[in-house]
Parts: C-alpha cells; sequence; structure tokens
C-alpha cells in the first residue's frame, strides 16, 4: 500500500491556516469539506508527543478521505484540520481554542497534547458548547469537573501504573513472599496526568500493604534526577515507578544505568514516545513501560483493519512506529467521523449527543463513553523491553512475552 496523500497544515507560532475567504466566521463546512481543528505542542516541551497527535490526526484525515469521506446526510464530505502551535503552554493553548471557534469558526475540535494543556482547553469548548474528542489528557480530574462536550479515547491516569503493582505482587506471591513485604519507590512529575497516576499506584499499593519508601516530586523542567535516584539506592525498594513524560523516561532509563541503580521491577511511563528501546540500548532493557496500544493486539475497524495493518501504514507515511499517542489521536478523528455520520447533521448538539452514545471498535480499541466522558471500553497495557523490543507482559490475557524478572543491570 503506498502513502497516503498527506496535505500538512500547519505553520509554527501564528496562524495555521485560515478558513476559505468568504466563508463566515459560524461556518461548519467549507463547501465540501468538514473542518475541524486542534491546538498542538509543535515547540516547546511536549513538541515529540505533539507532532505523534498531529500525525495521528493527519493520517485519519487521509485515511477517511482515501476510502471515500464521511457521509452526512445525504451528502459525502472530505476532512481537514485547522492547526495553531500551543507552544507546551496551558495560557496559550486556550487562547487558541477561542481563535479556532470565534474567528475560524471550528465547531469541532480535537485536543492537544497532555493533560494540563487539555485542562487549559476544556473551560473554553465548555463556555462555546463545542464537542471536543482527544486522545492525549489522561488525567482523572478532568472527568469530575461535570464538563458535558470532552470525550477521551484513552484510559484515564490512574490505571497507567496500576497494572505494574499488581505486576509486582503476583511476582512476590508466585516467589512465595507476602507482596505486603514490598518496597516501593515512586517518583512522579508534578503536573496533573503524573500527579493522578500517583494516586492510582498509591491506592493498590495501600491495598496490597506495600510500603512507599520514596514519593518524590519531580520538577515540570526536568533535567536531572540523579538526587531521587541517590535516595532509591539506599533504600533498595522492590519496584520504582516513574512518570514525567518523554524527558523523564528518557532520564530514567539513562541515569539509573549511569548511577548503577539497582531495583528489581522499574516502570515508566511513555517509553515508546522516547524511544527508550531504540536509543537507549541495553540501557533499557527489561524496563516496564505503560502504554495506552499496542500493535499486536486484536482490534479491527473498516478504516485501517487491524492494529498492525494501522502501524505498517503509520510507519510507510511517517518513517517511525506509532507511539501509543499517535494511535489514541487517530481513533479521536474516527470517533468524530462515526459520529457525524450517525447524527447526519452539523448541529453541535445532535452530533454532541450521538458522540456520548458511541460503542465502536476501531484499530486501538473499543471505545465507549461513560457520563463523565471517559472511554471505559478499554485496557491498559503493560510492555517489558526485551532484546530491544517492546514485549507486552500484562494483562496475561493480552501478553506475548513472559515477564524477566529481576531486571539486570546493563554489563
Amino acid at each position: 500500500m503506498g502513502k497516503p496523500q498527506i496535505r500538512s497544515t500547519l505553520a509554527l507560532g501564528a496562524l495555521a491556516i485560515l478558513v476559505a475567504a468568504g466563508v463566515p466566521a459560524s461556518a461548519k463546512v467549507e463547501g465540501d469539506t468538514i473542518v475541524l481543528g486542534a491546538a498542538v505542542s509543535l515547540t516547546g516541551k511536549y513538541s515529540t508527543n505533539g507532532k505523534n497527535t498531529q500525525d495521528g490526526y493527519e493520517l485519519a484525515v487521509a485515511r477517511v478521505n482515501e476510502k471515500g469521506g464521511v457521509q452526512v446526510g445525504d451528502k459525502t464530505y472530505k476532512l481537514k484540520v485547522v492547526y495553531y502551535d500551543d507552544e507546551s503552554t496551558p495560557a496559550r493553548a486556550a487562547q487558541l481554542a477561542e481563535r479556532l471557534i470565534n474567528q475560524d469558526g471550528v465547531k469541532f475540535l480535537l485536543g492537544p497534547y497532555s493533560s494540563g494543556l487539555t485542562k487549559a482547553i476544556a473551560p473554553v469548548t465548555e463556555k462555546y458548547k463545542i464537542p471536543m474528542v482527544e486522545g492525549n489528557g489522561a488525567s482523572l480530574s478532568l472527568f469530575k469537573e461535570g464538563y458535558r462536550y470532552l470525550f477521551a479515547t484513552l484510559s484515564t491516569t490512574e490505571f497507567y501504573l496500576k497494572e505494574a503493582v499488581n505486576l509486582a505482587a503476583m511476582t512476590a506471591q508466585a516467589a512465595g513472599r507476602d507482596p505486603a513485604e514490598l518496597k516501593v519507590a515512586m517518583a512522579f512529575e508534578n503536573d496533573p496526568f503524573s500527579q493522578d497516576i500517583r494516586a492510582g499506584v498509591t491506592e493498590d499499593a495501600e491495598r496490597w500493604g506495600m510500603k512507599v519508601v520514596v514519593d518524590d516530586k519531580l520538577p515540570p523542567e526536568l533535567n536531572d534526577m540523579a538526587a531521587t535516584l541517590t535516595k532509591i539506592k539506599a533504600v533498595k525498594p522492590d519496584l520504582l515507578l516513574v512518570s514525567g513524560h518523554t524527558k523523564g523516561a528518557t532520564l530514567a532509563v539513562r541515569q539509573t544505568a549511569e548511577m548503577r541503580v539497582e531495583v528489581p521491577m522499574i516502570a515508566i511511563t511513555h517509553c515508546d514516545s522516547a524511544q527508550v528501546a531504540e536509543t537507549l540500548g541495553s540501557a533499557a532493557e527489561y524496563f516496564l513501560c505503560a502504554s495506552q496500544w499496542d500493535r499486536s493486539l486484536s482490534y479491527r475497524d473498516d478504516w485501517f483493519g487491524s492494529a498492525e495493518e494501522y502501524a505498517q501504514l503509520f510507519e510507510a507515511t511517517y518513517d517511525y512506529s506509532p507511539p501509543y499517542q499517535a494511535a489514541e489521536s487517530t481513533a479521536a478523528v474516527l470517533v468524530f467521523v462515526d459520529a457525524l455520520q450517525r447524527a447526519g447533521s452539523f448541529d453541535t448538539e445532535e452530533v454532541r449527543d450521538a458522540i456520548a452514545a458511541t460503542d465502536m471498535q476501531t484499530f486501538y480499541g473499543n471505545i465507549k463513553f461513560d457520563e463523565t466522558g471517559k472511554n471505559i471500553a478499554k485496557p491498559m497495557v503493560l510492555y517489558q523491553v526485551q532484546d530491544g523490543q517492546y514485549k507486552v507482559v500484562a494483562p496475561t490475557d493480552w501478553a506475548s512475552a513472559k515477564l524477566i524478572h529481576p531486571r539486570r543491570l546493563p554489563e
């Protein structure tokens, strides 16, 4: 299969694309094209994952258009996305959401990257009653505000590293140990996403009776974990949990190797988007990695086929393997496509209600929203880096490899 013809519509910094001349600001379509809008991080600290997000959106748009477009009522429409660079800054993201809605006349928004930026935009879309489907704002706190127009394709934060705690407990039991004997160290960035993950793993650690021996908050501008890792070396935990987005994943892998930090099990977020296995070699071996999605899973849809077929198309288009941030972004576009077709209308309330009633399977997983807008139909998976490859080791129903434990330091 050849590369789809993807037309990137972005410009760094300011205006990415204007609606066509003469089209009123309230327009929902330009001729035969449905316009979606997105503020994404093309520069700043989230630029890597911002690119993943945009690539996921663009692949979906290209694929939907290639397969005939979106049937709304008795007419078929193409898709396009208006992009702005939010510069990885919440205030800028909120400002750009206002511009998309009020100046560009966009009535359907795709989310930014990160919980913090999604949290900045959600009050804006709520104010104007504009549906937003997002795949990269996982913070549980987003879904406790009573928002009616916010919907997320991904599993929420409290589930990200819970599986690692449970895996540590079950591994201990299999070895004849009481999970309550296990010591846990935690290092989480002080942002909404990572602190919600902390709340989830703390709950599970308490349930198993585990003792938390290190509980550090990492600064948002994270450049060094040496102080935290020095403490961890001293207390010798059984399990280390880290969340600090892409930079945090890279630091955790590199500095645990450099400082010879011996912990039997280490689980982190953002392994695949940080490309730790690809770029850090033996230092990444045996790390556990939380993921929303894997190409080996058995999900399918009519747009991309299987998860593996999606991954192959993504690689052929962008020359890198799709991290879950891209896959969940693609799924967000597919939710809009499905809802628009079922609504048979561009009315924002009708489309919003159709999104709320979503019950579908995509290559990325099952999608069904609860009353708060969370996807309640898809589990997380846990990778382990083995021989430079990401292998699913949990949940066991999805496992493609057995857990290697204890983790061994690189030679």
